[in-house]
């Protein structure tokens, strides 16, 4: 392999790293995969999403569900019945998102009432000590 092509798979790596950072927010916005892991058992309709996803605005699941679609994670139906009706579905790309990120959110499950206690013991020690000038 010469230099240009050594220089040109590099470029292509660096590239990739920097796109990467796509999947991430799609990881790392805070409903998507509230949404995701919700999609787990099949279609669900908006109505039946938003229920099930305490906190989140109907604005916000609007925002997810476009986004979630636009990047092929999930797919968007509309039923012709009457009244007409909207579903949503994981795609193949979107199952295997929950799949791989069903650790993560069986991990947060498991450690949220110590993330609670750290954070309130992390906001005592801080409050004293901002209160003494430090």
């Amino acid at each position: 392999m010469d230099a240009a092509q050594s220089d040109l798979q590099s470029a292509a790596r660096s590239s990739d790293a920097c796109r990467t950072r796509v999947v991430l927010d799609i990881v790392g916005d805070k409903w998507s995969l509230l949404v995701v892991r919700n999609l787990r058992d099949g279609p669900r309709r908006f109505t039946e999403l938003k229920r099930a996803i305490d906190g989140i605005s109907q604005r916000m699941l609007t925002v997810t569900l476009r986004s979630l679609e636009r990047d092929g994670i999930l797919t968007r139906t509309v039923h012709d019945v009457m009244p007409p009706h909207v579903s949503y579905e994981l795609t193949e790309m979107g199952i295997t998102l929950r799949e791989a990120t069903a650790p993560l959110l069986e991990w947060s499950v498991a450690h949220l009432a110590r993330i609670d206690d750290a954070r309130a013991a992390y906001d005592t020690r801080t409050t004293a000590g901002d209160l003494e000038g430090r």
